[in-house]
């Protein structure tokens, strides 16, 4: 989906006029967000979708997209590329899984000793867990792919 028809949809649900008004923006420019990019007729504007895509284009840099899941709720996990199925490789994926789960009850067990977590704890149980989560989003989309080759090459490294 393109980011203008994201835009489209949302503001069948959500007033542009709020938009505009909490965002100190022009009602017109809102509406332009959502249209089609047409440099011919000058249609369409670049909008802060296709400005955030061109930052993670040029930074290449991952906690971008992790602080916008973040404010929004969430966290992202990269979908993994597979290409070929080697089902032999289940039994390494699902190790990584088993190791990055001990790796967090360690830190969680380290970081809860003196029965208070402080904020460099609280980071690095973030950090592990993050990780944890990754690594089990991978091993899930090869179970749904039939391909755990690329899990193999990461354990592997």
């Amino acid at each position: 989906m393109q980011s203008h028809e994201i835009l489209k949809e949302v503001l069948q649900t959500t007033s542009a006029k709020q938009i505009a008004a909490d965002l100190n923006l022009s009602l017109s420019l809102i509406y332009k967000w959502a249209e089609p990019p047409n440099p011919d007729s000058g249609s369409g504007s670049s909008n802060p979708l296709d400005r955030i895509d061109q930052l993670l284009q040029s930074t290449q840099d991952p906690r971008i997209v992790h602080w916008i899941c973040q404010r929004a709720g969430g966290f992202f996990i990269k979908n993994p590329k597979t290409t070929h199925p080697h089902p032999a490789f289940l039994i390494p994926a699902t190790n990584s899984i088993v190791q990055e789960f001990a790796d967090l009850l360690a830190v969680i067990a380290m970081a809860a000793t003196d029965n208070h977590i402080d904020a460099g704890e609280a980071k690095n149980i973030r950090k592990r867990w993050e990780a944890l989560k990754s690594v089990t989003e991978s091993f899930v989309a090869c179970c749904e792919e039939g391909n755990f080759s690329k899990m193999h090459q990461e354990v592997r490294q």
